[in-house]
């Protein structure tokens, strides 16, 4: 009984020091991937640090010129003098790799030492390694220039996803709100309205997420303060201090580190207005989203209102230009009543791919499909005496499950955006249907970030081999 119990005790000895030896194996393992992850091509650090020994020895061959090679005489009596006396107390082939291996072990820990400096000032957050940062930074600056044109809660969804993809993104941002905070600030202040450029900046942002947080929060109390957003008072207080909505955005980038830039669709104080099918004119975006009647044509008051050169520029450089999500006639069709961007959008020859909304929006899309969207906007590009289609490629959600939420949906009037993908391949559109829409149960239908931008990347090495 007792050699059977000192048999388990030894096994279960073995397993633990097995077990360790296996984590142990597996630390160092990591470790030395990770060391030699540093030489991997694009982090631009082999270069520089090549280009420092070669200085560090031209210094010392100039330093030695300099002087006429003396200080180089006596470095070479002092070693030849170290190297006797170092070899008199052990043989050649014990100290040789022995001082070999103690200068290996000084170089790996000051670099060891000066890289967790590094990472501490750079990388606080103790989980990711500076390499890994350093690797993911390099890899964005490679990405795409994208430039998304929208508004809304789609514009800020796209723009959480893209960011893992690209460091080169420009959103350009409606700017006809006029309700909620927003409307109240425009209205009170003189300012152009802040709310969707503040979701565009959250989005793009890589601070803290309690900066963020801060930037998105909502007061709900206080004389005057209630139902307004930390953001929208510091974009609006920014605009009076800078002069413009565009330097206002700008400074706020900087606080908030936005990966990219936001930019307005055009620095002058617009109003939306609404033509209705049976002639009636509606002002104002938020009593064009409460109407039950179907829009004909919108519009701008002042009319062709100009562009700031940044968006402008941005379009031109351009390797792929997104329109969407979002609400048709209200937060994507207002950045087209710009002449200047739509002029700059027709001459370019980057990918441009519109993205479908998941429901139709009662009182604006009613009974509209993705094919019916695309021919609203030719509608009204050709009010605007252009007649040539912008997209060539179109992004919609595949057919969706049944499902309470798409119950609730239909109870309040709205219908799953349906893709006639056929009429559409029939006109010479690349279409790509996807599941768009997040995995997590919620009481809205809302586009997944990563989901969807893993899509529209997707269609744009499509395209990009296509052409």
């Amino acid at each position: 009984m007792k050699t059977r119990k000192k048999r388990i005790k030894m096994i279960k000895r073995i397993k633990r020091t097995y077990n360790y030896l296996k984590k142990s194996n597996f630390v160092l393992k990591n470790k030395i991937l990770r060391i030699l992850s540093w030489l991997l091509p694009g982090l631009v650090i082999k270069r520089w640090m090549i280009t420092s020994a070669i200085g560090f020895i031209t210094s010392l061959f100039g330093l030695a010129i300099w002087t006429n090679l003396r200080p180089l005489y006596w470095l070479i009596d002092v070693f030849f003098w170290l190297m006797t006396s170092l070899t008199s107390i052990l043989p050649v082939s014990i100290l040789g790799p022995l001082i070999f291996f103690i200068g290996l072990s000084l170089i790996g820990v000051g670099q060891n030492r000066s890289i967790n400096s590094i990472q501490k000032a750079l990388v606080p957050e103790k989980s990711t390694f500076l390499v890994d940062a350093l690797r993911v930074k390099s890899k964005l600056n490679r990405g795409p220039n994208i430039v998304a044109i929208g508004g809304g809660t789609g514009l800020s969804t796209l723009l959480k996803g893209l960011k893992n993809y690209s460091s080169n993104i420009t959103a350009i941002v409606t700017v006809s709100d006029d309700g909620g905070s927003s409307g109240i600030l425009r209205r009170q202040l003189g300012v152009q309205p802040p709310g969707d450029i503040r979701n565009c900046l959250a989005a793009l942002s890589n601070e803290e997420p309690i900066l963020t947080r801060l930037f998105q929060y909502r007061f709900s109390g206080g004389s005057g303060l209630e139902g307004h957003s930390f953001g929208n008072l510091f974009l609006s207080a920014l605009t009076t201090i800078t002069g413009s909505l565009e330097k206002a955005v700008q400074a706020a980038s900087k606080v908030l580190a936005v990966q990219g830039q936001v930019v307005p669709a055009t620095n002058i104080d617009v109003i939306l207005w609404a033509e209705l099918e049976d002639g009636e004119k509606i002002y104002g975006e938020s009593n064009i989203s409460k109407s039950k009647k179907l829009i004909s044509r919108i519009g701008y008051l002042p009319e062709n209102p100009s562009a700031l050169p940044s968006a402008i520029e941005s379009i031109k450089e351009a390797d792929l230009i997104v329109l969407g999500p979002g609400s048709l006639y209200t937060s994507l069709l207002p950045n087209l009543l710009v002449p200047e961007l739509v002029e700059v959008l027709m001459n370019s020859n980057a990918p441009k791919v519109y993205i479908s909304n998941l429901m139709t929006q009662p009182g604006e899309t009613d009974g509209l499909d993705v094919y019916q969207h695309i021919k609203s906007i030719e509608k009204q590009l050709s009010n605007l005496g252009v007649n040539n289609r912008i997209f060539n490629a179109i992004l919609s959600q595949k057919e969706f499950d049944d499902s309470p939420v798409i119950d609730y949906y239909r109870s309040r009037g709205a219908e799953p955006v349906q893709c006639n993908k056929e009429e559409l391949l029939s006109e010479g559109y690349y279409v790509l249907q996807a599941p768009l829409y997040a995995k997590r149960i919620t009481p809205t239908l809302r586009h997944d970030p990563h989901r969807l931008a893993r899509a529209v990347i997707f269609i744009y090495r499509k395209l990009q081999k296509l052409n």
